[in-house]
């Protein structure tokens, strides 16, 4: 593998990697790799959200009753959720300190064996009470290295992109999302074309043994990329200067930008829930077929690809601000509308339906790289990005498959909670992205503090 020359700086550290030595290529390359990474992140989260609505309940949870069991698998979800901002507090720490690429390797490496070993983890009638034990370790482990993971793939991106395309170089990055979910649906696709008793037994953990495959193809390009040009001028500045406290404690004294970040991310994340995971529990149990279902969420998916990197190069020119304020306040229109679509017992209808609500989860979801990372200096960036998005995840998906499937039992099968659940998460998107100010262009060298935010 031949080496690759680290940009050198000059007097615009944002334009550092535009120089007509290869800085293309190696953006490019940076963009690939944390792809790659979004890839993973996005397929093992569909995959396991997935499996637990269609098989850990009745596998590892064994119950007298269906909703009981679905709940309880729900719940193994919300534990990997729960394990991200420890994740990323950790990688954060060390990411601010030794550097983003060594941290994303790791992480990269402790999510693919994580998903490989769930898919040859023995079921509760095997082994017993040991399997959702183990079940609910191998998610913890996830959640951790899936909490390092993004905030340091965004920020290898970012930190390498001229400041007016870090937004289109970020959707590159983010692309990662639809993909991830794509390839997620399209193993689940054809294992459920196999014979129920065989896609039970054996048929669903052919999925989770293909991450193998994916953490290959993802270390091999990840270990060619060079560390981030901006972190590197960061720790030649640190070392004259030793009184920096933990990156962590320096968020949480000045805690105005974690809140704001957090507030942001949810809407997003309680659309994702509702639309790629709980639906399919809610789906087969309105009538749906669950095949239907889940081939519905290969169109969702699709939608993505175009309207993730089109939202997230707008924000470069119109502001971050503006592409998410119009994503929550459709979001907030379209919650009612949405369930009535898929209500219909439609599967025509119900694909509409949820083509649209992802298109809008989209428009919040897109600027949240560029816009996150642009909320915190280069110190504690990773630690800050990290802790803001993985306590909206926490917050915004990690609990709403399980609650909503609560409420739905307790409404009698009714949508109306729902819809209610995704205004909620609208709403406390809106009220931060009211907040803050718009972020677009930022000096990504300076000292940001939470009250310039």
């Amino acid at each position: 593998m031949s080496a690759i020359r680290t940009p050198q700086p000059s007097a615009d550290p944002d334009r550092r990697i535009d120089s007509p030595e290869g800085g293309f290529q190696q953006i490019r390359r940076v963009a690939l790799s944390s792809l790659l990474g979004t890839v993973i992140e996005y397929y093992d989260f569909l995959l396991y959200s997935t499996m637990a609505a269609l098989v850990f309940g009745e596998l590892y949870f064994p119950s007298a009753s269906g909703a009981v069991s679905t709940i309880a698998a729900f719940g193994t979800l919300a534990a990997g959720y729960v394990a991200r901002p420890l994740g990323g507090v950790i990688f954060g720490h060390f990411g601010d300190r030794l550097g983003r690429k060594t941290m994303l390797i790791l992480s990269m490496s402790m999510m693919g064996a994580a998903s490989f070993l769930i898919g040859v983890l023995p079921t509760y009638a095997t082994i017993g009470v040991a399997a959702p034990i183990l079940l609910v370790a191998l998610r913890i482990v996830q959640g951790i290295a899936v909490g390092g993971e993004w905030g340091g793939a965004a920020l290898m991106v970012i930190e390498h992109a001229e400041s007016n395309k870090r937004g289109t170089w970020a959707g590159v990055m983010q692309m990662g999302s639809p993909l991830g979910s794509l390839a997620a649906t399209a193993a689940v696709v054809v294992v459920t074309m196999l014979p129920d008793s065989s896609f039970m037994s054996w048929g669903w953990r052919i999925p989770f043994l293909l991450s193998a495959l994916l953490l290959a193809i993802g270390l091999y390009v990840r270990l060619s990329v060079v560390e981030s040009p901006v972190f590197q001028e960061a720790t030649e500045k640190a070392e004259q200067d030793k009184t920096e406290k933990i990156p962590a404690l320096q968020i949480l004294a000045r805690p105005r930008a974690l809140i704001l970040a957090t507030a942001v991310g949810i809407g997003p994340f309680v659309l994702t829930a509702l639309i790629s995971s709980h639906i399919l529990a809610y789906g087969p149990s309105i009538g749906y077929d669950k095949a239907d279902v889940v081939r519905a969420g290969l169109f969702t998916s699709a939608v993505g690809l175009v309207c993730i990197p089109l939202f997230s190069a707008l924000s470069d020119r119109i502001g971050r601000r503006t592409v998410s304020l119009t994503g929550a306040i459709c979001a907030i229109a379209f919650a009612f509308p949405m369930y009535a679509m898929v209500n219909t017992g439609s599967v025509v209808i119900l694909t509409v339906g949820l083509m649209i609500g992802i298109a809008i989860q989209n428009a919040l979801y897109a600027p949240l790289a560029p816009m996150l990372s642009e909320m915190f200096g280069t110190g504690v960036r990773y630690t800050g990005v990290s802790m803001g998005y993985q306590l909206a995840s926490l917050i915004g998906a990690g609990f709403t498959p399980m609650i909503a499937t609560s409420l739905v039992a307790a409404a009698d099968g009714s949508s109306v909670p729902l819809s209610l659940t995704m205004i909620v998460g609208a709403l406390c998107s809106l009220v931060g992205i009211a907040i803050i100010r718009e972020s677009r262009g930022r000096d990504l060298t300076a000292k940001i503090s939470s009250a310039s935010v």
